[in-house]
Order: C-alpha cells, then sequence, then structure tokens
C-alpha cells in the first residue's frame, strides 16, 4: 500500500520506518527538507496513486488546520486523510465535514508509543466510518502490536482522539501517583534505597506496569534526579479530559488534581514533578528543564 505522511518528527519519522519495514510504500513530507521525500504538499499527493491514503502527524490547532485546509484542495474524491496527531475531537468533526464535503474520507487516530513504538509497535484507538476505516487498515495492521490488541475502531469520527484524550489523563493520574510515592520514599529517613524500592516493586505486585519501568530507567540515569528541575508541561489532553468531565457531569477528582498539581509546578521546585518530567521524558522524549543544562530533547 502507499501512504503519504506529513510531519517526520519523532513519532512521524519513527512510524515511517516501521510502516516500511512492514513493506508499505511511505512518501514523507515535513518542513525539514533532509527528512522528506517531497518538496512540498502537492509533490507527495502527485507522487501517490488515487484512490491516495494521506496521514497528518503535526501539531493539534492551527498547524494541523493548515495542513487539512491544503490537502483539500490537492486531494480528490475517493481519497482519505489521517489525522494521527493529538487533536481535540471537536477538531475532527469540522475535519470530516470540510472534507467530506469534496468526497474525501476522514479518520482520526488517537497513537499512543512515543519514542518506543518503532520497535514495541503504536496502540491505536481510531475514529470514522467503517468504509474510510476499512482504506487504511493496512498501515493500522503494521504500526500496531504483535497480537490481538493495540488497535480499536472506537466510534464514529472523533472517537479515536476522544479515547487518547482519555487515555492520556489516567496516565496523568498514574504518573502522579507514582511520583507522590516517590517523593514520601525520599523524604523519610529509614529507607536507604529508594531507587531498588521502585525496583522490587517491577515484578510480582499489583502497581508494576511500564511506567514503574520508566520510573526505574530514570533513577538509573540520575538516582535522586537531582540533574532535574521540578517542573512539567502539560500536553493540552489533560485539560481536556478535564473540560470534558464537567460538560458530562463526570466527576474525575484524581486525573483533575493531577492536572492541577502540574500546575503548581510552576510556581515551586517541586520534588514531585522531578519524577512526572522525568517519566514523560522517558516515553515521550519530551523536553525536561535541567538545574545546570538543558534536557535532551524537544517536543
Amino acid at each position: 500500500m502507499q501512504l503519504g505522511l506529513i510531519g517526520l518528527g519523532k513519532m512521524g519519522g519513527n512510524m515511517r520506518e516501521r510502516i516500511r519495514r512492514a513493506g508499505h510504500t511511505v512518501v514523507g513530507y515535513d518542513r525539514n527538507r533532509e527528512l522528506s521525500d517531497a518538496g512540498s504538499l502537492s509533490e507527495l499527493v502527485e507522487k501517490l496513486q488515487a484512490p491516495r491514503t494521506v496521514w497528518v502527524m503535526v501539531p493539534a490547532g492551527a498547524p494541523t488546520q493548515s495542513v487539512i485546509d491544503e490537502l483539500a484542495q490537492l486531494l480528490e474524491p475517493g481519497d482519505t486523510v489521517v489525522d494521527g496527531g493529538n487533536s481535540r475531537w471537536t477538531d475532527d468533526e469540522r475535519h470530516a465535514a470540510e472534507l467530506g464535503a469534496k468526497g474525501i474520507g476522514f479518520v482520526d487516530a488517537g497513537v499512543s508509543g512515543g519514542v518506543w513504538g518503532l520497535e514495541n509497535g503504536y496502540a491505536l484507538m481510531v475514529g470514522g466510518v467503517a468504509e474510510d476505516i476499512a482504506k487504511v487498515q493496512p498501515i493500522f495492521d503494521a504500526l500496531k502490536p504483535e497480537g490481538p490488541y493495540g488497535h480499536v475502531h472506537a466510534g464514529k469520527v472523533g472517537a479515536g482522539h476522544f479515547s487518547k484524550m482519555v487515555h492520556n489523563g489516567i496516565e496523568y493520574a498514574m504518573m502522579q501517583a507514582y511520583a507522590e510515592g516517590w517523593e514520601l520514599l525520599e523524604k523519610v529517613d529509614s529507607v536507604s534505597d529508594v531507587r531498588e524500592v521502585f525496583r522490587s516493586w517491577q515484578e510480582g505486585t499489583v502497581i508494576r506496569s511500564w511506567l514503574l519501568d520508566l520510573a526505574v530507567n530514570a533513577l538509573d540515569e540520575d538516582e535522586h534526579l537531582d540533574q532535574l528541575k521540578g517542573f512539567a508541561q502539560d500536553s493540552g489532553e489533560g485539560r481536556w479530559t478535564v473540560e470534558a468531565a464537567i460538560d458530562h457531569a463526570v466527576p474525575l477528582p484524581t486525573i483533575t488534581a493531577s492536572l492541577f498539581a502540574r500546575f503548581a509546578s510552576r510556581q515551586d521546585d517541586s520534588p514531585q514533578m522531578k519524577m512526572i518530567a522525568a517519566l514523560r521524558n522517558q516515553f515521550g522524549g519530551h523536553a525536561v528543564e535541567a538545574r545546570t543544562a538543558v534536557g535532551n530533547h524537544a517536543d
């Protein structure tokens, strides 16, 4: 299958490689010409045989809207656009209507896997009509982890990104719990090796998880996280999750508290936020703020 892929950053670049390893043809475009297979969006479209499938992997909001607007002028009826970024689900509904008016299909895909997805695969939550999803299914199969799990048709347009938003809200709460436990362990005199306590939880306990494994990785690199500043960004999806909860009168005290804890990190050098920042860097390559040097990777 042929795929046009727009946005070749940390995730997009690895996704292109994983799809190619599965035997598909990927024509990639990025503002960084050194990464691109095409010099422009119009050239990317020209290199694809109809009916085309184009996957958009750029930041949410104005950047995604700009790409969608341009594709609407370049693509033809029967083509399909996939938004695999972290767009808000309400934007999906608008994009589907705009493209649908021109006979172009639209699928929203929540993608989880971060910098580890190339080897481990990406969990995919997709929304849209079955006909459009079927056109993209070979690509979903290439990206997902091996085995029966890791891919779901979550519902109609917007359902993929809504599901990924809730996923990220849960992620906020889980990271906050690990961070609070880590800070408490660090505070008491009786516990002499907090890193090894975390490591001991990796087998046989009910709180073992990939996030716990990543916390141990971070502590192996910096045992007391002394090199990090206690500051953690929020991606926006935590806020959207809380807003959706308000709209639907669903109580989310744990997720809401974890979001507010990140806001608190912007006022003080929070020990808990060192762990949150370390975990975000481990799974997503997100930037960290160092005490003496700039953290590795950029968003």
